[in-house]
């Protein structure tokens, strides 16, 4: 394994693992998704350049326009969980209370 693909692997591991024992803020959450997102662009810019077709050169920037979709309304939950609720901890959002 090339250190290249060591570090992009070990980039989404930390963001998994971050994502699944630190649950306490919505925003960490969030940042943890957005790492894990980043990695696999940066897995797909890679492949796509290593495989040099022009089919497969258009799927990095398609995840990218989703990760960044995804970021804007991970955002505006944020703001509305705030606004709502007036904190951010996860364990405070529960829907069977709204």
């Amino acid at each position: 394994m090339t250190p290249i693909y060591f570090t992009i692997t070990s980039a989404f591991i930390l963001g998994l693992t971050g994502l699944a024992f630190n649950r306490s803020h919505l925003l960490s959450a969030l940042l943890c998704l957005e790492g894990m997102m980043l990695s696999l662009f940066l897995a797909l810019a890679l492949w796509s350049m290593t495989m040099s077709s022009p089919s497969s050169s258009l799927t990095p920037m398609i995840l990218l326009t989703f990760s960044a979709c995804e970021a804007s309304s991970g955002l505006a939950l944020l703001v509305a969980a705030t606004r709502t609720h007036g904190t951010d901890h996860l364990n405070n959002l529960n829907l069977l209370q709204c």
